[in-house]
């Protein structure tokens, strides 16, 4: 695994208005997002379930957070995404939002808060813009979800779509298989692209999509890509964030590169702990009261 240190953007060669390494201290904004898309600036985008946690992403310069129904996996101890309800979903991403004050924060919809049809995902974007205040909603579906997203989008909720591999669908797939391959799969991604699109999504997820089809609907849509496992070829990237600072255990999935070890970190911290508290030398002195 290779680690990095931390570093800042050289602001003397970015531009003032550049999501990542800009000048701007405002939150970032969906007409953020479309001005990037239109320089062509690629842009970073991170998980965050917690107002610590975002803070740091949030000070470290990252534009975009998403509160992702991830959270089932890495965060609330679930097998997969699919048990995360609304009010877990609505905690966190109020939580997320206190944390922060320039990154645009993205909530997710749970599984089953949107299926029923468009009035069931306005209700419940809704409840996560009013009660969590995040600045956007995501999503899952291309062409199924094209009236959730149309009647949020003329109803002033700004909407994130996700095609590709659809992780709440995992039932239904059997696992999680990479999407697209194939004629006739390839031309469905790119239908499922361009109706999100046309329902006013203001960014599209491409999950675990073949990079060469990534690159194509990257240049067809006139809104940013958000990739994870779609190649390099996409607006912008995204991934979870315990994958990313190696908190997670276990096989991890090929798209993913670790940039710290917090989960050895975090353990021999403890440990050390652990061992000072046996061995009488905490607390000391100078951690008493007199």
């Amino acid at each position: 695994m290779t680690t990095h240190a931390l570093k800042t953007p050289d602001s003397s060669r970015r531009d003032p208005k550049a999501l990542y390494g800009g000048t701007s201290t405002r939150r970032i904004t969906v007409r953020d997002i479309a001005a990037a898309k239109d320089r062509g600036e690629k842009w970073p985008m991170l998980t965050a379930y917690d107002a610590m946690t975002a803070s740091v992403f949030d000070e470290a310069g990252i534009p975009v957070l998403l509160v992702g129904d991830s959270m089932g996996n890495c965060h609330l101890g679930y097998d997969s995404t699919v048990p995360v309800t609304m009010e877990e979903m609505t905690l966190l991403s109020a939580a997320v939002v206190r944390g922060t004050k320039r990154a645009l924060i993205v909530g997710d919809l749970p599984f089953g808060s949107y299926q029923e049809g468009a009035t069931q995902a306005l209700r419940s974007a809704t409840r996560l813009v009013k009660e969590a205040g995040v600045g956007a909603v995501k999503l899952e579906g291309g062409e199924r979800s094209a009236e959730q997203i149309d009647l949020l989008v003329r109803s002033g909720i700004p909407v994130m779509a996700h095609v590709g591999l659809t992780p709440q669908s995992v039932n239904a797939y059997g696992g999680y298989p990479v999407q697209g391959r194939g004629e006739e799969a390839a031309a469905q991604l790119l239908r499922d692209a361009k109706a999100v699109q046309d329902a006013g999504a203001f960014a599209v997820v491409l999950e675990l999509v073949p990079a060469e089809l990534s690159a194509e609907v990257t240049r067809t849509l006139h809104i940013p890509t958000v990739g994870i496992g779609a190649g390099p070829d996409c607006d912008a990237q995204v991934l979870v964030w315990t994958d990313m600072a190696g908190m997670t255990s276990g096989r991890l999935p090929r798209f993913v590169k670790q940039y710290a070890a917090l989960r050895e970190t975090l353990g021999g911290a403890a440990r050390a702990f652990a061992e000072d508290v046996t061995a009488g030398a905490y607390p000391a002195e100078e951690h008493s009261f007199h």
